[in-house]
């Protein structure tokens, strides 16, 4: 069974139960209760902890990409096409969007970025025109259908992050702090 498997089908319990913590599931400990249980006093108790604390933050941020997908879904969208939207809406002022421009900022090969803009402008979420000072370049803009379906799926992702935040704002903390002690706990090792 692959990863996307088991997201997929707790998907619908990250989204009705805000406080799913899936260490705690056959367990009545407290949040705090199971964060103490991580640190162990053994000698990879650190490690332990580490780690723990990577895949927390991970599972988090999981959480957060798997509504951010099926929110994509139920607007008629790949998930892709949302975070192109977001890439493109959010140019600097005065500048468009290029199609190197949008495969750097998505962590795209320039194919793979042609073939996405090209789903999206067949959708009609996208358009494309000639960068007047160089007629080799494509510069990508949103359709008024894309910015206003952007626009929908913004507010939908705002309103589901802002209850959600302090989970991943604590997860993020703890990992700063694991990274921050890791110089230390390596040279108590050693």
């Amino acid at each position: 069974m692959n990863e996307g498997t088991i997201t997929n089908q707790h998907a619908r319990k990250f989204q009705t139960e805000p406080n799913y913590l899936p260490w705690l599931e056959n367990s009545r400990a407290s949040k705090n209760e199971a964060t103490s249980s991580m640190d162990t006093n053994n000698s990879n108790g650190t490690y332990l902890s580490r780690l723990r604390t990577l895949a927390e933050f991970r599972f988090q941020l999981r959480k957060f990409l798997s509504f951010s997908e099926m929110a994509s879904e139920r607007a008629g969208i790949a998930a892709q096409q949302y975070q192109l939207m977001q890439v493109i809406a959010s140019m600097p002022e005065g500048q468009k969007a290029s199609i190197g421009y949008l495969a750097e900022r998505m962590i795209l090969r320039h194919n793979s970025m042609v073939e996405l803009v090209d789903r999206a402008e067949r959708k009609g979420l996208v358009r494309r025109e000639h960068d007047e000072k160089d007629l080799r370049r494509s510069l990508v803009l949103l359709t008024q259908q894309g910015e206003e379906l952007l626009h929908r799926l913004v507010v939908e992702h705002l309103k589901e992050l802002g209850p959600k935040s302090e989970m991943l704002m604590h997860a993020l903390h703890e990992l700063q702090i694991a990274g921050q002690s890791q110089g230390t706990g390596e040279a108590e090792s050693s």
